[in-house]
């Protein structure tokens, strides 16, 4: 029972060769270039000159000018001044409120950036392995040819013309198999640490734009700005 089931997972085997095995690699390959085309353009789509962004908006808040800030904020199409503009909406609640809300939106931010990422890294991890199977298959092949038993004087002589070319050929697409696998993979990996790298960055970023607000939300004493009336002491004070 063990013998045949072995054998016809073999000849399973060997009756698809290795050509589905390619047909799937070259599918994640074509998957693989939609995937990073649509990152790479979506992430230009959204970048801002962030320091000139974060430089204005520390101007606007220390004009008191909340309602200004806001609109500034939503003009930019980066992921960090969305997550910015969820802390401006909830300024009046206090800087503990506006923390929590930019936390909510610098997670959902990086939901959307982080979009088709997970195909790339499986891609980039598996297909070397798809590529190793379509190997074994032409492997097993190529020892199939081998161990096939042979009759007549002339019919051994026919084989053994025939036999290495076939066995070469298996070998061939067996390496074949190997090289579309890594040629699938290596672009993958590349691409999904480039992208993590990129919203690496965009964290980064997010995190200085959102301090510029808390800081300040978070002040204890009015910020002097120019041309403002002095503050008047109390008549208590003032004895």
């Amino acid at each position: 029972m063990h013998t045949s089931l072995i054998e016809l997972l073999k000849h399973a085997l060997l009756d698809l060769k290795a050509a589905w095995v390619m047909w799937i690699l070259l599918s994640l390959s074509a998957l693989n270039f939609i995937i990073i085309v649509e990152r790479a353009a979506f992430l230009r789509s959204i970048r801002d000159d962030i320091p000139r962004l974060a430089a204005e908006l520390d101007a606007l808040l220390r004009g008191g000018k909340i309602r200004e800030a806001l609109e500034r904020m939503k003009a930019s199409r980066s992921a960090e001044a969305a997550v910015v503009v969820a802390g401006l909406r909830h300024a009046d609640l206090g800087p503990a409120s506006a923390e929590k809300a930019m936390a909510g939106a610098a997670a959902l931010e990086r939901v959307r950036l982080e979009r088709g990422l997970a195909v790339l890294g499986t891609v980039g991890n598996n297909a070397p392995f798809l590529g190793l199977l379509g190997t074994v298959i032409g492997v097993i092949e190529a020892f199939d040819i081998l161990g096939q038993p042979t009759g007549a004087t002339a019919v051994v002589e026919a084989a053994s013309s025939l036999a290495p070319q076939a066995i070469m050929s298996s070998i061939a697409e067996a390496l074949v198999a190997t090289a579309v696998g890594l040629f699938v993979a290596i672009p993958a990996v590349a691409a999904f640490n480039y992208f993590q790298r990129r919203i690496q960055g965009v964290g980064a970023n997010t995190e200085a734009l959102t301090n510029v607000l808390l800081a300040h939300l978070s002040a204890e004493v009015p910020l002097d700005i120019p041309g403002s009336p002095a503050p008047q002491l109390n008549p208590v004070e003032a004895h």
